[in-house]
């Protein structure tokens, strides 16, 4: 939606450290990252209190609420909700951190912690994703969202020392907590900023468009999902790898029924949920809380990464549906060049071996996301965040817009052909000098290559068990050089070239099998040279995803491809902001494997594709059609 306002943020690299320090200064906050020291500050300065809250049927929730000992004047209560404890336990046991950063510590909050129902010291039932209930009847429909209201009625009445006004924030975990609380919001919530919040399960973290995050997935569930034994201040234990190699443990083992017996030994519950729902049925639907997003708080601020491996899509679609039901809701949206959280706990000056020339995590922490909650928390002299505060990638900059994606940005795409050459056109139809022109196909119009699900492509060249948050911008040099990655470039820019928002590919692909993955990256091609701290030859992934073929036309109803016959592919990436500099090149990838970060498709389809056998795994040739009769793009909002 429009506003009124605009604030306009600063881009240069010396202006960002600028700015951070002298805001520092000018609110008398002597910033620190010892957690000892910080630890101190807040057994000083905060008096904790342990609470059992009831809820309205009766089950009560722990909460930890931290006082400031100066009762001269009110402060506004800021919430967290989490499944992942609140230790340390204990009236007497402080924790090294408060709230979303120190400067809120210092500047003076009421902080509460709660564990959510079913986890660590709370009682009731823990479910993952707790569906939200939109028509109640009586105090037994609960959900996360009465849950926070509760809490919210019974701190206001109980703690002394606040203005009547609460926040709520939280990342990953509880960014979704955060969402579901601001629903049909209680009076007092003001500010909530859910900051990568699951939007919807079947397309966030463990699932892409159908395809199954085998590594992250394994990883998560198996530290985070065993069940508990009863209110308790521990976390049960993970089961351990016996080695860092993942693509070795997980290939050997062959099968996902395989994975569970050898390594989870069928001790993960939701593993076992999930294994029963491949399509989004029903259960997946429930733990979709994008429609429910209504009648939320005031203001509204999601907080993303463009780097973030877990919930980009949550992001992006929670921002969209707040925008969508809430049209008088003052909703912004910030993204900047971070990993899962990173935001919030680290620099965010790079990511890997690309750099991003200043320390954005501790601008935002100290010039957006302070001052957005000292506003409307506390009527502070602050301006008014931009509608969308984004980082745009490759040129290094802030840059604000009164919409996202941005209203001027003009639709182009990206078009393969044959020989591994790849266009940029205008959907005017001309072509912009960064751009060569086609050549007619004197080949049949495809490209294949041969998928085998006995040695599939890794995604990424690092030896590790886990999905790294690296992968995201890893050099594809690895990946570009196997015969069954099929690789398309445009010639070196003449000229800049900057996208926001979305990306959509679509092409025809035809297949030996019955099943496939369908795997596209776009990446940004750095220009060769012999200076390492330029990157020479980096092949930077700007943005990926995964299709899984059989839910090409539905993810309710999979159907299998007809070997030999042309299909329409439609893969959305999500949003991007990247700027394509002048000598650089533009690179699609395109392949069908991406192991173990997603579980082989083993190419033939079979009902249920978690219980595939060793024998369902077989070699197939995919086609990827781009001629005028078939033409294969990828489409991208330009902007200057």
């Amino acid at each position: 939606m429009q506003r009124a306002f605009s604030w306009k943020v600063v881009v240069c690299c010396l202006g960002l450290f600028c700015l951070i320090a002298d805001s520092a200064a000018s609110h008398g906050q002597n910033v620190t990252t010892d957690p000892a020291t910080l630890e101190s500050y807040i057994r000083l300065n905060y008096v904790k209190q342990e609470h059992m809250v009831p809820m309205r049927d009766g089950t009560k929730l722990f909460t930890a609420v931290f006082r400031p000992r100066d009762q001269s004047k009110t402060y506004p209560i800021l919430i967290k909700r989490t499944p992942y404890g609140c230790a340390p336990y204990g009236d007497d046991k402080y924790p090294s951190s408060l709230g979303p950063s120190e400067h809120f510590v210092r500047a003076g909050y009421i902080f509460v912690n709660q564990d959510v129902r079913g986890r660590f010291l709370s009682e009731g039932n823990f479910e993952q994703v707790t569906p939200h209930v939109p028509e109640k009847n009586g105090t037994a429909d609960v959900d996360e969202s009465t849950d926070a209201w509760d809490t919210i009625e019974w701190l206001t009445k109980n703690v002394p020392g606040h203005n009547g006004r609460v926040g709520m924030a939280g990342i990953s975990y509880p960014g979704f907590y955060a969402s579901a609380g601001m629903i049909d919001a209680h009076p007092a919530l003001v500010a909530v900023s859910p900051q990568a919040p699951v939007g919807d399960w079947y397309f966030d973290d463990f699932l892409h468009h159908g395809a199954f995050f085998l590594a992250h997935a394994f990883r998560w569930l198996n530290n985070n999902a065993h069940e508990r034994q009863g209110p308790t201040t521990d976390r049960p234990a993970a089961s351990p790898l016996p080695s860092i190699d993942g693509y070795r443990l997980f290939l050997e083992a062959g099968t996902i029924a395989e994975i569970n017996q050898r390594y989870l030994k069928d001790t993960v519950p939701f593993w076992n949920d999930m294994m029963a729902h491949p399509n989004r049925d029903e259960f997946w639907k429930k733990r979709e809380i994008l429609p429910h997003l209504k009648n939320v708080a005031p203001a509204v601020m999601v907080v993303t990464g463009w780097f973030d491996a877990e919930d980009l899509y949550g992001s992006f679609k929670t921002y969209q549906s707040v925008e969508k039901l809430n049209p008088h809701v003052n909703n912004v949206l910030v993204v900047g060049p971070w990993i899962h959280g990173g935001w919030a706990s680290t620099e965010g000056d790079r990511l890997g071996q690309v750099s991003f020339s200043s320390r954005t995590g501790a601008f935002y922490r100290a010039e957006i996301e302070f001052p957005f909650f000292e506003k409307y928390l506390k009527d502070a002299d602050r301006p008014a965040p931009a509608e969308a505060t984004v980082f745009e990638t490759g040129s290094n900059t802030w840059r604000t817009f009164d919409s996202w994606p941005p209203k001027n940005a003009q639709k182009s795409h990206l078009r393969l052909h044959n020989g591994g050459r790849l266009t940029v056109e205008s959907a005017a139809g001309h072509q912009p000098a960064s751009s060569v022109a086609p050549l007619s196909d004197p080949d049949p119009g495809y490209d294949e290559y041969v998928s085998d699900p006995a040695k599939p492509v890794p995604y990424t060249e690092a030896v590790t068990n886990r999905m790294t948050v690296e992968y995201m911008a890893e050099d594809q040099r690895f990946a570009g050089r196997r015969p069954d990655v099929l690789v398309y470039q445009t010639e070196n820019l003449s000229e800049d070239l900057s996208i926001a928002g979305p990306l959509q590919a679509q092409f025809d692909i035809s297949t030996t099998g019955t099943d496939a993955d369908f795997i596209v990256k776009l990446i940004d091609v750095f220009p060769d040279g012999t200076d390492p701290t330029l990157l020479p030859g980096y092949q930077m992934m700007v943005r990926s995803e995964v299709l899984r073929g059989r839910f090409r036309n539905s993810y309710e109803h999979p159907e299998a491809f007809e070997p030999g016959k042309p299909t329409t592919i439609r893969l959305e990436l999500l949003d991007v902001m990247h700027r394509f500099r002048k000598g650089h090149r533009i690179m699609i990838q395109i392949q069908s494997t991406w192991f173990p970060l997603v579980d082989r498709n083993p190419q033939t389809f079979v009902p249920n594709i978690y219980f595939a056998k060793p024998e369902d795994f077989r070699r197939a040739t995919h086609r990827i059609w781009r001629n005028n009769q078939h033409p294969a793009t990828i489409s991208f909002g330009q902007v200057p």
